[in-house]
């Protein structure tokens, strides 16, 4: 064996030792991970990602650069990863089957939708965000679940013991899932993402919200069963970053509504940020980080 192929088999045999060899572990690197890079996650992504997406609105980024699908997909993952890697622990084989079946109505009722109407709304998809099946973008998942599994997290972590009752849990999570799309949907019209043909709010018909509400419904029950409620507050409780996704969401959409002059989806927005805050589930330090 010459003296290179020991170097090159000494390094692999490092490179594997510090590789995870248990689930648990992988976990706990993971979370590592997320939580030495909160800021760029959760702060610096999703100000890149609105400063990109208003430039290519306003014609600043030229083609094919503008509104680039792997470029937004990219960042929503990048985006999205406190959330996935917050519940991860959680996710057993019931978990998966359920998350299945909500990925399942997620293509469902977008296709109809898209096909009829109902019951968002008449839009078509205006943007290319990436591969499509039958009209709808392959990943729509990524769009749609985290927005659901947000609101229902949210609804557990602020109402404690309360959110036992079903009924709470329904006319909680509910309106917070409509007041997410309130802020969604006109920043998504205004760059050009998609269009409803027109509406009474910013663009939007008032049709899309009630179609929130059939989602909204589904996620619930949906997610109720997927997830054990003791493990899921717990880990709730003990993961700090596990609504960063929520931060995100707030940066980058009431500053792209804020540019566009959508001064109620703005004020959403904020209203999430504040909630967040008081909820101490940001740590406000990571904004003067940067300084030290």
């Amino acid at each position: 064996m010459t003296d290179s192929t020991a170097t090159t088999g000494s390094g692999l045999d490092a490179l594997r030792d510090r590789l995870p060899d248990t689930r648990r572990e992988a976990e706990a690197l993971l979370d590592r991970v997320v939580r030495e890079n909160r800021f760029t996650i959760a702060v610096v992504f999703p100000l890149v990602g609105a400063i990109a997406l208003v430039a290519s609105a306003e014609g600043v980024v030229p083609e094919p650069y503008a509104f680039h699908p792997w470029f937004v997909l990219f960042g929503v993952i990048v985006m999205r990863s406190p959330l996935v890697v917050g519940v991860l622990p959680t996710v057993d084989r019931r978990a998966l089957g359920w998350i299945g079946v909500l990925v399942a109505y997620t293509y469902l009722i977008e296709g109809v939708g898209v096909a009829t109407g109902w019951p968002y709304g008449e839009f078509a998809y205006t943007v290319d965000l990436g591969p499509m099946l039958a009209g709808v973008p392959v990943a729509l998942p990524v769009f749609f679940i985290p927005l659901v599994l947000n609101a229902y997290l949210l609804c557990l972590l602020l109402l404690g013991p309360r959110a036992d009752s079903v009924w709470v849990r329904l006319a909680t999570v509910i309106p917070v899932v409509v007041a997410m799309d309130v802020v969604l949907d006109p920043g998504a019209v205004s760059l050009g993402f998609w269009d409803f043909g027109g509406g009474a709010f910013y663009g939007v018909p008032l049709s899309n919200y009630a179609g929130w509400v059939l989602s909204a419904v589904v996620a619930v029950v949906t997610l109720d069963r997927a997830f054990a409620a003791a493990g899921i507050r717990e880990r709730l409780r003990d993961c700090e970053f596990m609504l960063d996704d929520m931060v995100s969401f707030v940066i980058l959409w009431g500053g792209i509504n804020l540019w566009f002059g959508n001064l109620l989806p703005a004020a959403v927005a904020a209203a999430f940020g504040v909630g967040l805050v008081r909820a101490d589930r940001f740590d406000t330090r990571l904004f003067t980080q940067w300084r030290r």
